[in-house]
């Protein structure tokens, strides 16, 4: 991934008018700016800048992924029926948002055959993985993939944060007994954490006791506070977690040890999260082990799931203010917007151009806008597209022998020496 980019290149552009067919906040600023483009209800297309910052978000993701010892594969979004009626989930009466389709032809199907599209992997690599554990020294095993997924959603008016086409980051854990399996939940609940203070919406996220469905009594979400959000949760400052409206009964409070707890209501965006599968999929598919008695046991596993492009949304959604998006650092598409205010002065232009090309040197993330529009268009862009550091170049700076640097989420303006940004 490039450094750096011109703006005068760039084939987007932004927009002064909100989309009219577009209610969520996320999608209307993130169309308005230049990162995303709407194909369809619930299907969106990354745009170059929009891009940068999903995959800026994937890396985040993927390094506390990396630390808590996963190992990345990527798995087929085309499913095959069979191991799905393994486990009773082909039948759209079990899983309501399947997306299938039909072979014309091919050897192993006959024509017409059906097959799905995957909306999450359980079963295939739970099959996968009968080829590769049979001991309990094959175990423990935790498996992630960014892939992309399709889902019938019917209610995709939430921007990029619920689409019918989208890559999630599904994880799944592989343990020998519940122990060792929860020993691993833990850890990747303080992973996903970890992952949410460094996209910026840390403090308003909280781990939410939510229902296990069919898998478990309980499972885990990471919810962020919003007015855009479709859950409401019951919040315990003294703990620091929640209660999912689902399961906020008497007999949840008491067992949870909060009876005469006063509990925050708060509307949020489901973020993440976390199940305990049991050995709901293993017994089903037949995936066992041996252990040191030489007993077979099924594998005890769990399902960790985070959307980017939805944490993407939901930082759109928290962190913009009136004037429009502000990235935090890490997963911005770029870390400087360089702008320069030559008003016609040669002499302007060319030291933006050599500022620009010493921080290209140095591999700085710049979007140097190079546009010849008035100030004004290039201020309310800037605000706009949201880059945390806004660098001027202009008649001012340059007789000051400084540049003017504004931050963008305090609109902060300071200004610094040449070294001391070359140095940052």
């Amino acid at each position: 991934m490039t450094h750096t980019i011109r703006q005068s290149v760039l084939f987007t552009k932004t927009r002064k008018d909100t989309p009219k067919d577009e209610v969520s906040k996320n999608a209307q600023l993130l169309i308005r700016a230049g990162y995303i483009h709407k194909e369809m209800a619930g299907v969106y297309s990354l745009l170059p800048l929009g891009l940068r910052t999903f995959n800026n978000v994937v890396q985040v993701i993927r390094e506390e992924m990396d630390a808590i010892g996963g190992q990345e594969m990527i798995m087929t979004a085309l499913q095959d029926p069979e191991v799905w009626k393994t486990s009773g989930r082909w039948e759209d009466t079990a899983v309501d948002i399947w997306f299938k389709t039909h072979l014309h032809s091919g050897e192993q199907y006959h024509e017409g055959a059906e097959l799905g599209i995957a909306n999450t992997h359980e079963e295939p690599l739970t099959r996968m993985l009968k080829d590769h554990i049979s001991s309990y020294k094959d175990l423990p095993k935790f498996i992630y993939q960014f892939q992309t997924k399709f889902r019938n959603e019917t209610r995709a008016k939430s921007g990029i944060m619920r689409t019918r086409e989208f890559v999630m980051k599904d994880l799944y854990s592989f343990n020998t007994d519940e122990k060792s399996f929860r020993e691993f939940y833990e850890k990747c609940a303080e992973a996903y954490l970890r992952i949410f203070n460094r996209i910026g919406i840390g403090e308003k996220t909280y781990r939410t006791f939510a229902s296990g469905g069919s898998f478990s009594r309980f499972s885990d979400e990471f919810q962020t506070i919003s007015d855009a959000g479709e859950d409401m949760i019951y919040i315990n400052d003294t703990t620091g977690t929640a209660l999912n409206k689902e399961v906020n009964t008497t007999e949840v409070i008491k067992d949870l040890g909060w009876e005469g707890v006063s509990l925050r209501e708060e509307r949020a965006i489901e973020v993440g999260n976390i199940f305990p599968l049991g050995t709901r999929f293993s017994d089903a598919i037949g995936l066992t082990y041996k252990n040191e008695e030489g007993e077979e046991l099924p594998v005890v596993m769990g399902s960790y799931g985070i959307g980017p492009a939805r944490a993407m949304g939901t930082v759109a959604e928290v962190l913009s203010d009136e004037r429009g998006l502000v990235w935090p650092e890490e997963i911005a598409p770029f870390k400087y917007h360089l702008v320069v205010l030559d008003n016609g002065t040669e002499e302007v232009r060319k030291e933006a151009e050599r500022l620009f090309r010493e921080m290209e040197s140095r591999s700085m993330s710049v979007l140097f806008d190079d546009r010849d529009v008035r100030v004004g268009e290039k201020f309310a862009d800037s605000d706009l597209i949201g880059i945390p550091k806004r660098v001027i170049v202009s008649e001012k700076t340059l007789a000051a022998g400084e540049y003017e640097l504004v931050t963008r989420a305090t609109g902060a303006t300071t200004y610094i020496r040449e070294q001391e940004l070359l140095d940052n």
